[in-house]
């Protein structure tokens, strides 16, 4: 059985002063709105309805915490980047995004989604950018990778891979498909070593989650 599958509803909060711990060991997933995180986490978690899913881009506009033992935590951030919002909502999530990412002391890793047909947006960038300014440890996941055929994923994953190591440098980039399961256990092995469920490696760029 994998960690994640235990994986329960812990607490949904508008900003960080309403979350409770800040103690043991978080890790967030961020993105655009519609980018796929709620459907990753209930893949992830094998769960179909842990994560609340839309087609609504924006649905996510809270911090919904998921726990997994007393100490680690699978934390969901509202989406960004839809302009279809009111303005001073958006901006409401903007600030609650960045405090938490600024201000959350057990936050020990970061995975940044992205539509693998539109990745690296300026605003992927700029999170990306200010996590590993911070020291914190990037996965950038390429969603949808469905969507299509093996030999365009390839070509945009190395081209994301290139991309990434020319703005910002040190990111791990995988591809991921909700529907068919693809790129789960790279996402699961990072994830391990994030939450000290198995030694970090040195990770070296291998076409084996292509």
């Amino acid at each position: 059985m994998s960690h994640y599958s235990k994986a329960t509803f812990f607490t949904s909060a508008p900003d960080i002063r309403h979350l409770k711990q800040n103690d043991g060991i978080e890790v967030a997933f961020a993105g655009r709105s519609n980018a796929g995180k709620s459907s990753a986490l209930n893949t992830l978690t094998r769960q179909k309805n842990l994560a609340r899913t839309s087609k609504t881009p924006g649905r996510t506009q809270l911090i919904n915490v998921f726990e997994l033992d007393e100490t680690r935590r699978l934390v969901d951030l509202p989406g960004y980047g839809y302009a279809k919002v009111p303005l001073a909502m958006k901006e409401k999530w903007q600030k609650s995004l960045g405090e938490y990412l600024q201000q959350r002391k057990c936050l020990k890793g970061l995975v940044v989604l992205m539509d693998i047909r539109h990745p690296f947006k300026d605003l992927d960038q700029q999170l990306i950018q200010w996590a590993v300014d911070g020291q914190l440890p990037v996965l950038a996941l390429l969603t949808k990778a469905d969507k299509l055929k093996s030999g365009k994923r390839k070509a945009q994953l190395l081209m994301a891979r290139e991309a990434a190591l020319a703005f910002c440098g040190d990111v791990t980039v995988h591809t991921f498909s909700s529907l068919n399961r693809h790129g789960l256990p790279e996402l699961e092995r990072t994830l391990d070593e994030w939450f000290g469920y198995i030694e970090p490696k040195t990770e070296d760029i291998t076409f084996d989650d292509l």
